[in-house]
């Protein structure tokens, strides 16, 4: 199995193929053969469909920089790697049917991603960003039971969420949680507090990381001027990458959000899904100003 799979893989690189098909070959790690040399530089999609993968290489990006299309759907996954932002071509991911528990903010950044394959898995959040890029127009997070919080970027968009928002113990989840009336939604473990319209002061942390973001981004337009001898790893890591961008302004946050629920059965998207989901589009909004402000309908 293993000679045959390597005589696949070594066909496809010599002849340069765009389409390499891996599914049903019960691999439990993702092949070496992939990540050899310079990798496949002419693969456009790649399907490993029903393996038994847990994670994915985190040079996955440099070694087939131009992939279109990824099918994973129907593995273990667990964690997908940050660095899977970097593949900038990539227009279809699929993961659906796997574990995974949470979705790295950077799958919401790749820009020229249009469809989204998520059902199937443990989600409670998606990144607050996902949805943020207009070319995003596919989104399907079908039967993640627990997941009861679309972001609002995702409003007007092909969305999937049935079998969504079942009841959950809050106590059991280590995840700040917000609720408004009888809705509840968790919101991402980046977060690290939660304003209202009555906290006009931001905390001290996120004006000066604000500041700091807003003064590299004008001035120097270079994030990597900062050294970890300037700041803290810690928050040079939040620095260069902030948990997400209000969805009324833009601005980046870092710590705090100020989140406001629209349940999807009360918009013009709920004869789409039945009118009954529980599940609600969340707005996270980087002030007490920009929540008071924030329509999704308009």
């Amino acid at each position: 199995m293993a000679s045959e799979l390597c005589k696949t893989i070594s066909v496809a690189r010599l002849e340069k193929h765009k389409n390499l098909f891996l599914n049903y070959r019960n691999l439990h790690h993702f092949p070496l053969e992939l990540l050899k040399d310079e990798g496949l530089q002419y693969l456009e999609r790649l399907y490993m469909k029903r393996n038994s993968l847990t994670t994915l290489p985190e040079n996955l990006a440099q070694k087939l920089p131009n992939l279109v299309e990824l099918y994973l759907h129907s593995n273990n996954i667990v964690v997908v790697p940050e660095a899977i932002g970097s593949l900038v071509k990539l227009q279809c991911l699929d993961l659906s049917d796997n574990a995974l528990e949470i979705v790295c903010p950077e799958i919401g950044r790749l820009r020229a991603l249009r469809h989204l394959r998520l059902a199937n898995n443990q989600l409670q959040f998606l990144p607050p960003d996902l949805g943020r890029s207009r070319e995003l127009q596919y989104v399907y997070v079908d039967n993640n039971i627990h997941l009861k919080g679309l972001p609002s970027y995702l409003y007007n968009k092909v969305i999937g969420c049935s079998g969504c928002g079942a009841p959950i113990q809050v106590s059991e989840v280590k995840l700040l949680s917000f609720s408004s009336g009888q809705l509840t939604v968790f919101l991402p473990a980046e977060v690290k507090a939660i304003g209202t319209e009555n906290d006009r002061v931001l905390p001290l942390q996120e004006l000066a990381m604000r500041s700091l973001h807003h003064t590299y981004h004008s001035f120097l337009k270079d994030l990597n001027f900062l050294s970890p001898i300037s700041l803290p790893r810690s928050l040079l890591e939040l620095l260069h990458c902030p948990l997400g961008h209000c969805h009324r302004c833009s601005e980046p946050m870092f710590t705090i959000v100020y989140p406001k629920l629209f349940p999807l059965r009360e918009t013009p998207m709920a004869g789409l899904h039945q009118g009954r989901t529980p599940v609600s589009f969340v707005a996270y909004c980087c002030s007490a100003q920009c929540l008071q402000t924030f329509d999704l309908l308009s």
